[in-house]
């Protein structure tokens, strides 16, 4: 397309002028350019501007858009715009402005659109718009603006159509404010510091179709207050620490399309609320179980928290396999392990005692998983109209403490165990040895720590709130709000203080037996195969390791994220609670039994001597396998034969390697 002839005659260089029109964005400029009078449009953003003076475009009658945006313009005279009769669109925004003078627009009769956001004016008086006769669009966003006028605001901008204040420091809306504002349709007054409203304060806002108060102080909204806004479409209120949503809130404003109420709690959240408004479209919450009570609202939003949605309990496909997969393997792992742990000859009676505690614990939380997928079944489809109900139940608040049992229980057992094996390590020959009394104290005091713990926040509601209830899987890692800072302080003691703690004394501690080991074999080089044996258990101590700090490390992060008010995504929450936190469950009896040696020998023995017995023909005694060498090096010391510690099977330094390497593998 070509472009339009200049016809305004010679004009600044770094200027580009396409008819009348004259555009200096971005020239430097200190000054407003001299140029033909016949300009209809003048546009000088990204300039160097410091002042308007008088009669600053007096030559220029015929402009009618004019844009000073992004300079750095503080003072403005009083017949700076005089003479602009034709004037429709004026924008200032983005500059040092502090103060505009009663009549600075006493002469623009025909501007509609008066744009002056983003500037340090701190007060403002209705004399200001003076003039403004035809003005439809006034927008004064993030100033400073400490209060409105006493005056009607609109006295002189009789035909206001779209008034916006957001950003400012407004504490207080009078019943005079809009009295004069009859044309308005739009008002916003979002992100102020707006705590009281007059009861008359819309009463003249019969034309208003939007009125937007998101954002804002406000404790109390009178129903009354919106009787005479009989054509308002649109109502925001979201983000106020509104103490209570009245039954009747919402009668007055039958024509409602769009109601925002997010980040608002509503305890006595009904559908009596919501159900006058038969025309609204769109509704916006704090919480998708909220959903459930504005049946007829074709929009509800949000959907979902992440973890549930308005059919399912479990939003996705993907958590509904998970749950169902990682319970089964968490419960058959565990019971397999209870089982079959007694049966391992060479083990230490007081450590299997500890193990088959763990997998108890453990296996808690297969019970808890399996039981979420069964309330995920038993609403599919209808979740939402069930929600609150099911978070509210004495059976979310149940299953939430036994998982924080399960947590807490296996937790702490891990933690014994590794300091167990760091003093027998570590300290060989300081007989710190557990005997039957202190280890029996210690898993009876563990699992009491456990059940306090799980427990305490179902003490009392009122300190603690719907602590368990928080969402669908009823675990209490994150919240969007917490309950209550008795809640929130005691979620960060657990999560952050004993979880933490936990996890860091056990990699201190498989550390420091890591390297006791490494230390040993060093000192025996020449024996190859305990060699080996080091560079086995090396990756047996990384494994431990590292799976441990897989699982935890991210709840010790959102933790911290929601500690910090960090938005966190519901999606990020639900992997963590669904899949992360228990997948530890389901790991601990592959990694403390099913992959030790002793475990492999006794399956390895069955089989085979299974395989002997159902051997055809053969008529001799079956062969009775004994125990290898590896048993004998993988028994703790306590149990092994005076004959079998016989000086001659094995050198002082085959000894210490294989007494180092059996108190590691034997869990």
């Amino acid at each position: 397309m070509k472009e339009a002839e200049c016809l305004l005659g010679e004009v600044p260089a770094q200027c580009l002028c396409r008819g009348l029109e004259l555009d200096c964005d971005g020239a430097k400029l200190r000054s407003v350019p001299s140029v033909s009078s016949n300009v209809t449009m003048l546009s000088l953003q990204h300039n160097l501007l410091k002042k308007l003076g008088p009669d600053t475009f007096y030559q220029y009658p015929d402009l009618r858009k004019l844009y000073l945006q992004h300079n750095r313009i503080k003072t403005i005279s009083v017949n700076a715009f005089r003479g602009l009769h034709n004037l429709t669109k004026l924008y200032l925004s983005h500059n040092l402005i502090t103060t505009l003078k009663p009549g600075v627009f006493q002469d623009l009769h025909t501007l509609e659109w008066l744009v002056i956001e983003n500037n340090k004016i701190s007060r403002i008086s209705p004399q200001i718009f003076q003039g403004l006769n035809s003005l439809i669009l006034l927008v004064m966003l993030n100033n400073f603006l400490g209060r409105l006028p006493d005056k009607p605001l609109c006295q002189y901008m009789p035909k206001l159509n779209w008034l916006d204040f957001e950003g400012n420091y407004i504490p207080s809306l009078k019943n005079t404010t809009f009295s004069s504002c009859a044309t308005l349709t739009v008002l916003v007054l979002r992100k102020n510091r707006i705590l009281t409203i007059g009861d008359n304060t819309f009463s003249s806002l019969s034309r208003l179709d939007e009125l937007d108060l998101a954002n804002n102080r406000i404790e109390a909204f009178s129903p009354t207050l919106l009787k005479d806004m009989k054509e308002l479409s649109q109502l925001n209120i979201s983000y106020n620490p509104l103490q209570k949503i009245q039954p009747d809130q919402f009668d007055y404003v039958l024509t409602l399309k769009s109601l925002s109420l997010e980040g608002i709690e509503i305890p006595n959240i009904q559908r009596r609320m919501f159900m006058p408004l038969r025309n609204l479209t769109h509704i916006y919450f704090k919480k998708f179980q909220y959903c459930g009570f504005a049946p007829h609202v074709r929009n509800c939003k949000p959907n979902t928290d992440g973890i549930s949605s308005l059919e399912n309990l479990l939003a996705s496909i993907v958590q509904r396999v998970f749950v169902w997969v990682v319970s089964v393997a968490t419960c058959f792992g565990n019971i397999f392990v209870i089982c079959t742990r007694p049966y391992i000859r060479s083990e230490n009676k007081l450590h299997a005692m500890c193990i088959i505690s763990l997998c108890c614990a453990d296996c808690l939380m297969g019970i808890y998983l399996f039981v979420i997928g069964y309330y995920d079944v038993k609403y599919r489809g209808e979740y939402n109209k069930n929600a609150q109900a099911w978070m509210d139940s004495t059976q979310c608040r149940l299953v939430g403490s036994l998982a924080i049992l399960s947590t807490e229980v296996s937790v702490l057992l891990l933690t014994y165990l590794t300091l167990e094996k760091y003093i027998c390590i570590v300290y060989p020959f300081r007989c710190l040895k557990p005997g039957k009394c202190r280890t029996v104290t210690t898993l009876i005091l563990i699992w009491i720590i456990g059940f306090i713990i799980a427990f305490i926040p179902l003490s009392n509601e009122d300190i603690f709130h719907n602590y368990y209830g928080t969402n669908g899987v009823c675990f209490p890692l994150h919240s969007e709000q917490p309950e209550s800072a008795a809640a929130q302080i005691y979620s960060v003691i657990i999560f952050l203080g004993v979880n933490l703690a936990a996890f860091v004394i056990i990699v201190f501690s498989y550390s420091s037996m890591f390297y006791s080991i490494h230390q040993t074999a060093i000192m025996a080089t020449e024996i190859h195969n305990h060699i080996k044996k080091e560079m086995t258990l090396a990756k047996r101590f990384f494994f431990i390791v590292f799976t441990d700090a897989l699982c935890w490390i991210p709840i010790f992060v959102l933790k911290l994220l929601s500690l910090l008010q960090v938005e966190i995504p519901g999606s990020i929450s639900s992997w963590v609670v669904i899949f992360i936190l228990p997948i530890n469950s389901a790991l601990n009896p592959i990694l403390y039994t099913i992959t030790t040696r002793p475990f492999k020998e006794m399956i390895g023995q069955i089989w085979n001597n299974y395989k002997q017995r159902r051997s055809v023909g053969n008529k001799s005694r079956p062969k009775v396998y004994s125990p290898s060498f590896f048993w004998v090096e993988m028994w703790p010391l306590q149990d092994i034969s005076p004959e079998m510690m016989r000086p001659g099977l094995y050198t002082d330094s085959e000894a210490s390697v294989a007494t180092h390497a059996t108190r590691l593998s034997y869990t």
